[in-house]
């Protein structure tokens, strides 16, 4: 048994550990961002259509472009103080999802909803 051997006897499950550690360390940092993000973006189809909602509901007067910005600036407003981040161009999808889901759901025109 040679010096290698040696060294491996002495050192070797200590090494195994580290290994190992570090592995279950790099897993968890992995399983967490996917579930942060499936999470962030289940909140962010939720709050979507609430605001929606919501919109349709109490700013009946205002036309579709206003109401779109309204809708902008709350759900904006909603997930920064949750601490997620959202792009300008997310937001538009979320919403015009949110509005197509809306209108199908109500049997409305889409002139009537937001744009």
């Amino acid at each position: 048994m040679g010096l290698f051997g040696e060294f491996i006897s002495e050192y070797g499950t200590a090494i195994l550990y580290t290994a190992v550690t570090a592995i279950a360390g790099y897993l968890g940092i992995v399983i967490k961002r996917l579930c942060e993000r499936y999470i962030n973006d289940k909140t962010k189809q939720t709050v979507a259509r609430t605001v929606v909602r919501a919109v349709e509901q109490l700013y009946k007067e205002l036309d579709g472009e206003e109401k779109l910005g309204k809708a902008i600036e709350s759900i904006s407003q909603i997930l920064s103080e949750k601490g997620i981040n959202i792009t300008e161009l997310e937001l538009r999808m979320l919403i015009e999802s949110a509005v197509e889901e809306f209108n199908e759901s109500f049997g409305n025109s889409k002139e009537t909803a937001l744009p």
